[in-house]
């Protein structure tokens, strides 16, 4: 039934540049260890792993990732019987692996024909003709902007994808600082234009012509002061920066109004808390590009289900729910943390846990949504989507606070039945951005510089994921 499910949505599911091998052993040298977020990372590692198995029909992968699962859930406590059963009904042989083995080899070695060739590429004044064999359809053409924090830099990218150059062009312009044409892969053609300052930049397409204009944007100067503490603003907060995209983002922020959430150190609310950090977050993504739409921006009380209908309404691209996790006072002092959730019908304790903490808000939801027959046909398309959104804001956070804080401790992605994510007809995770319990969490977690470091390392998450995917 498991691998039903995840056949109906493979086609959404694409290979990542690592290797499969790196990646199990990678998984095998992690699951070693006694801490618990390196044995999640395992988890995870074998959990995609097992994904690739079922898009390659790669038998011997599948049974490796089906082992892995099994030993790393067993040491998380989390719920594998489905993994386990299946692993058990794997039949193999050695002549079916070498043969899969084969083809994926030659799979690995087939490069995709281009079906267009450039054949000049010249400046016009301000303008760059990138002239092809053949015409050019407007959906082969992907266009974004980086900022790079290292070296100052904006770059302006464009991809062309089933495009080829066959030798080497001269495309130096002498008022711009680099400008770069080259196969970015077997048939995808990369131009970037990198410049210490911003650049307006447009592009049309005639017939078989790509044509590219930049020039300097003449802009009013500011304060030497105003200069600095943007600068040092944009430096801390708001790289990358993806100046263009059309992406739409829901951000959710958990509880409020009556329901004030999880109380903790202090008497801290986890309403007020949890809106903070989706505010930041909002604000970072808005300067990044971004179209983002929050479900409640003051102290009110949402209904779970109109949440969810509220991201369907607006199209949203992905959903984002934000909430901080408790725990009982006499283990307050040593739990601590952040995690990340997504949408499934597992039933470990850890989930069941704070599932039944975040789904107790409203209770109508909980009675319309709580039946096992309704989990039952969860949309899986999703699931995967979703599972690599929450590994990249888990990431994203964990990147950001390291860098300013000690003893952030990684409580690893998980799955879980949260009614808050049901409905969502985009992929949707729930974050747990600390414990409002732990003294020293919680202090952090109404901290506005505290705030701002988890708003960029989740914006940054979501930055990576739309790279990716």
């Amino acid at each position: 039934m498991f691998r039903s499910l995840f056949l109906l949505f493979i086609f959404a599911f694409t290979l990542q540049a690592l290797n499969n091998d790196a990646i199990l052993k990678r998984a095998n040298t992690l699951i070693k260890s006694d801490d618990k977020s390196k044995q999640f990372r395992a988890y995870n590692d074998y959990k995609n792993l097992y994904l690739r198995s079922i898009m390659s029909d790669n038998e011997k992968l599948k049974i490796s990732s089906l082992k892995g699962i099994v030993k790393s859930g067993k040491k998380l406590h989390i719920d594998i019987a489905q993994y386990s059963n299946e692993l058990s009904s794997v039949k193999t042989t050695t002549k079916k692996v070498q043969k899969i083995e084969q083809k994926i080899k030659k799979e690995q070695n087939f490069r995709v024909k281009s079906s267009h060739i450039l054949k000049s590429a010249k400046w016009q004044d301000d303008t760059l003709v990138l002239s092809f064999d053949k015409k050019l359809e407007a959906n082969k053409i992907n266009y974004f902007t980086l900022f790079d924090e290292k070296k100052r830099r904006y770059k302006y990218v464009f991809d062309i994808k089933t495009s080829e150059i066959k030798r080497a062009q001269n495309i130096r312009k002498s008022n711009i600082l680099r400008v770069r044409l080259a196969q970015y892969k077997s048939n995808v053609l990369r131009l970037v234009i990198e410049h210490d300052k911003l650049l307006k930049i447009s592009h049309s397409i005639n017939f078989n012509k790509l044509q590219v204009t930049a020039f300097s944007q003449k802009r009013k100067k500011s304060s030497p002061k105003v200069e600095q503490e943007k600068s040092s603003y944009i430096s801390k907060y708001m790289t990358p920066k993806r100046l263009d995209r059309n992406k739409v983002i829901v951000i959710d922020a958990g509880h409020g109004g009556k329901d004030p959430g999880a109380v903790g150190y202090r008497k801290y609310r986890e309403k007020v808390v949890v809106v903070d950090v989706a505010k930041k977050l909002r604000d970072i993504l808005k300067s990044r590009g971004y179209r983002v739409y929050m479900t409640r921006d003051s102290d009110k009380f949402v209904k779970l289900s109109d949440r969810t209908k509220y991201a369907n309404k607006k199209r949203a691209d992905i959903f984002i729910s934000i909430h901080a996790n408790a725990v009982a006072k006499k283990n307050a002092d040593k739990v601590h943390g952040v995690e990340c959730y997504f949408l499934s019908k597992s039933r470990s304790n850890r989930a069941k846990k704070v599932a039944e903490k975040e789904n107790s808000a409203d209770l109508s939801d909980l009675n319309f949504y709580g039946k096992e027959s309704f989990l039952n046909t969860l949309g899986s398309h999703n699931m995967v989507a979703s599972n690599k959104l929450a590994i990249d804001l888990q990431r994203g956070m964990l990147g950001s606070l390291k860098k300013n804080y000690n003893n952030i401790h990684d409580g690893g992605v998980r799955e879980g039945p949260f009614w808050v994510l049901i409905g969502a007809q985009m992929p949707s995770v729930l974050v747990e951005i600390g414990f409002i319990t732990n003294p020293r969490e919680a202090r952090r977690l109404v901290s506005n510089r505290y705030q701002k470091r988890l708003a960029t390392g989740l914006a940054n998450g979501i930055e990576r994921y739309f790279l990716n995917n």
